[in-house]
């Protein structure tokens, strides 16, 4: 396994810039997922690690190894696709040792290291079974193990889990995080579901036009995001423009609908306009509070989705676990407050929050 380093990384198309200079380090041994909306870049960017598409600049590394110039087959990576590709003519086993064979490995290595690999993702009952006999996930899993079994330094993965159903999915990745870490391999991962990657990964880059926005550990990523579009991209949220105010000594937040609240930490930033992040779940039920109108609800299970007009119009998503006996209906009205700790203050634009100026 290596760490990757990319350094100045720039991908053009004719005259459109796809990746105008991007630079990342991706720490060895870690679980990495690229995020992003679709033509952000991200399968853009793990191409051209894998050596599929040219470099326009920009520098490459696997540890200390500039692997620009190198073609595909000698980087010594594994890659998984969103189909499979499996040789439908070979068998599970075949399709697993196919990497050992055309490495011309003893076949006692060969062998001993496909039923490893088969023994690793819970398939070696299938081992003589053709891939049109299993299900998507059994076949994602062998992708997996034909990729893992080869020893490579860098695995590859491009929105291997797209073509699953939901169920599958959530078994799948459970199955990818368990088996990258009994392994340890540098894994890059490139999907557009925040959920997938949340549930997965050590660390997430969100991209969107070419350009990392945040890196961070899930956790990080969903309560500090650094810009509204990883906010609103991670998680749900309710976006509400406001303006920080100086009075009685501190500053408010005002929002547009005409509430205030009083917030710590910004004695030095100045007046003026901004936009409030307040995830679904930071608004909470009280007494004389907020005035908020019950206008739809979504059944969840464990949870119930509501969605409720402040007096202004204004209308917000709010969170709250689910009761056997529920009691709220549509044109009830509830107080709320807000869980000031928990929400994000960006500028107008919504490219900087302003708690990490502080």
């Amino acid at each position: 396994m290596s760490k990757i380093i990319i350094k100045n990384a720039v991908k053009r198309y004719g005259d459109l810039t796809i990746i105008p200079d991007l630079s990342v380090t991706i720490p060895e041994g870690s679980l990495f997922t690229l995020l992003g909306p679709s033509g952000c870049g991200k399968t853009t960017l793990l191409r051209m690690i894998a050596g599929f598409n040219t470099i326009e600049g920009g520098d490459f590394y696997f540890g200390e190894t500039r692997i620009n110039e190198l073609e595909p087959s000698k980087r010594d990576i594994g890659m998984v696709f969103q189909n499979y590709a499996i040789f439908p003519h070979l068998s599970v086993g075949q399709n697993v040792e196919f990497g050992l064979k055309q490495r011309k490995l003893p076949k006692d290595d060969i062998k001993s290291r496909t039923t490893e690999y088969l023994k690793l993702i819970n398939m070696e009952e299938y081992r003589d079974r053709k891939p049109d006999k299993l299900s998507g996930g059994q076949q994602q899993r062998v992708a997996l193990a034909r990729a893992l079994v080869i020893n490579p330094k860098v695995l590859l993965m491009d929105e291997p889990l797209s073509n699953l159903d939901a169920k599958l999915r959530v078994e799948m990745r459970q199955a990818i995080r368990d088996i990258q870490r009994k392994v340890g391999i540098t894994t890059v991962y490139v999907t557009h579901d925040q959920e997938e990657a949340m549930a997965i990964s050590d660390l997430i880059a969100v991209m969107n036009n070419g350009v990392i926005l945040q890196i961070g550990q899930p956790k990080e990523l969903y309560h500090r995001p650094a810009t509204e579009f990883v906010a609103v991209f991670i998680g749900k949220t309710n976006i509400l423009p406001g303006k920080l105010v100086k009075k009685d000594g501190g500053t408010w937040i005002k929002f547009d609908f005409g509430h205030e609240i009083p917030m710590d930490g910004f004695d030095n930033i100045a007046e003026q306009d901004i936009r409030v992040s307040i995830r679904p779940e930071e608004f909470v039920r009280c007494e004389n509070g907020i005035k908020a109108t019950i206008v739809d609800s979504l059944y969840l299970g464990l949870n119930t989705e509501y969605i409720m007009e402040l007096g202004s119009g204004v209308k917000v998503q709010v969170i709250e676990e689910s009761s056997f006996v529920e009691t709220l209906q549509i044109g009830d009205v509830v107080d709320l407050e807000i869980k000031r700790q928990k929400i994000n203050v960006f500028d107008k634009d919504g490219s900087v929050n302003l708690l990490g100026v502080n």
